[in-house]
């Protein structure tokens, strides 16, 4: 589905750089995992990927072209899942899911919600949805919208068991047909994937202290 890399990565949170000279590349197929203690910048990496926080430093390309150079046509071949869900709590869950197809272009909202087993409350306000029903809606764009690259940002929290066999299924479906993956996660087994410590690009450790990134 495309070469997806950055090189010379560098990036501030507020007004503190977090990492510089970061490299990466992920293939057709491929999973990274992004590994690091609180406050390395897994998150801000994964915003930066996805366009949501600025490149300060180096460059991130798509097949070898800048994703600077077409921002809309690299947002439209990711899906980016953060710890914000923005679900609209006026809204059924099924109108939630179609808003997001739609914004995407395209995608089948009604297969979303099978497939994280949600059709049942489609039709039931957002804002009545525990925690892991909020999890499971933000991921079933992951099965409703058709994207090549995926970032992920602690997709399991607050699943149960189920469903966070529904999510590695998911993962390893989109990995066979090509699709890339980019995850920050502290329960999944890193063996399975590619490993990116961004403790080693740090842009000042002493800075980190407790925050979460």
């Amino acid at each position: 589905m495309g070469q997806f890399s950055g090189s010379g990565l560098g990036s501030y949170r507020g007004q503190r750089m977090v990492f510089r000279g970061l490299d990466f590349a992920v293939g057709g197929g491929d999973l990274l995992h992004l590994v690091g203690p609180n406050g390395s910048g897994k998150s801000t990496l994964l915003r930066v990927m996805a366009g949501l926080l600025p490149v300060i430093e180096g460059q991130i390309s798509w097949d070898g072209a800048p994703v600077a150079q077409d921002r809309d046509g690299h947002r439209a071949r990711l899906i980016y899942l953060g710890h914000a869900d923005a679900i609209k709590g006026a809204l059924s869950v099924f109108e939630n899911l179609a808003f997001w197809c739609t914004m995407a272009g395209g995608g089948d909202a009604a297969a979303g919600l099978a497939r994280f087993n949600l059709a049942p409350l489609a039709d039931l306000p957002a804002r009545f949805l525990s925690a892991g029903q909020r999890r499971r809606l933000n991921l079933a764009r992951l099965a409703a919208i058709p994207a090549a690259l995926w970032l992920l940002d602690e997709p399991a929290a607050s699943l149960d068991t189920a469903s966070e066999q529904v999510l590695e299924d998911e993962i390893t479906r989109h990995r066979a047909a090509g699709g890339l993956v980019v995850m920050a996660s502290h329960g999944r087994d890193p063996s399975d994937g590619t490993v990116l410590e961004l403790d080693q690009y740090a842009a000042n450790m002493a800075d980190f202290g407790d925050a979460v990134l």
